[in-house]
């Protein structure tokens, strides 16, 4: 099994950069990241050289995080932010090594037509994974739930997975994200066994609360032992909100360390 730490979850007593150290301290290999865009890719790549880290999944900017910005993707007036999003996303791809991008989609205004968000961020999916594909990058799409972010426009995965059918391209691929899921009401393992053909990267959070394993109500351990009879060999990614300090979270982890089959 294979686990990805979250650095912008994770670690968080500490400034972003020192959090790659703190991934290896705790026994990890591979990390994930929301948002790197605060601190320069070679910045980034010298702590994961310096630490033997891969650096697995990043987000696309997303917008203004701080004015409720979740994405960009589905206004057509936003065009050429999109475009820059892109080319920085990229950027910081290509530079750093990282195989998947999340593109998140955004919050649906009311004034603004479901079917009218649905096209444009269909055609900009389809551009950003024709950009991706020249790199050899695939593109991620993420049902999110509305408790979580109100108004966000993917929260359904038959429609996400109905997108990707649609716009055929090999390079869009689902992050499956069992909290979500969970919250979204679905059974966690016949959705991933529905869609698996589709399913990229797994994440993890214990529901309801999005802390670590242990703290709600998700059988983590079967679940995992699940995922990996499936044969999924892709790593899970460890996006939880600690419920106490990092390092002390990690204490369900301990059973698992050592066991890993990933690295660089």
């Amino acid at each position: 099994m294979k686990f990805a730490i979250n650095v912008s979850t994770m670690f968080t007593e500490t400034p972003f950069l020192a959090r790659f150290a703190k991934a290896r301290q705790h026994g990890f290999s591979l990390v994930e990241c929301q948002f790197p865009y605060a601190a320069a890719p070679e910045a980034i790549a010298c702590e994961l050289e310096a630490h033997e880290l891969s650096l697995l999944l990043i987000n696309l900017p997303a917008g203004d995080w701080e004015k409720g910005e979740r994405g960009l993707a589905i206004f057509p007036d936003r065009h050429e932010a999109f475009q820059r999003a892109l080319e920085e996303g990229l950027r910081y791809a290509v530079e750093l090594g990282v195989p998947h991008l999340h593109c998140m989609a955004g919050v649906v205004p009311k004034e603004m037509p479901r079917e009218q968000a649905k096209e444009t961020y269909m055609r900009r999916i389809d551009e950003a994974a024709a950009a991706l594909a020249v790199h050899g990058l695939t593109l991620m799409i993420e049902p999110i739930n509305p408790f979580d972010m109100p108004g966000y426009f993917l929260t359904d995965i038959a429609e996400a997975a109905a997108i990707i059918r649609d716009l055929g391209r090999p390079n869009i691929k689902l992050q499956y994200d069992i909290y979500h899921m969970a919250r979204l009401g679905f059974d966690v393992a016949a959705t991933f066994a529905a869609y698996e053909p589709l399913i990229a990267h797994v994440q993890f959070a214990d529901a309801p609360g999005r802390h670590e394993p242990g703290t709600g109500a998700l059988p983590y351990r079967e679940m995992f032992a699940f995922l990996q009879k499936r044969g999924y060999n892709g790593a899970i990614g460890l996006e939880y909100i600690p419920s106490r300090e990092s390092s002390e979270s990690l204490v369900w982890y301990e059973e698992y360390r050592g066991q890993e089959g990933g690295g660089r």
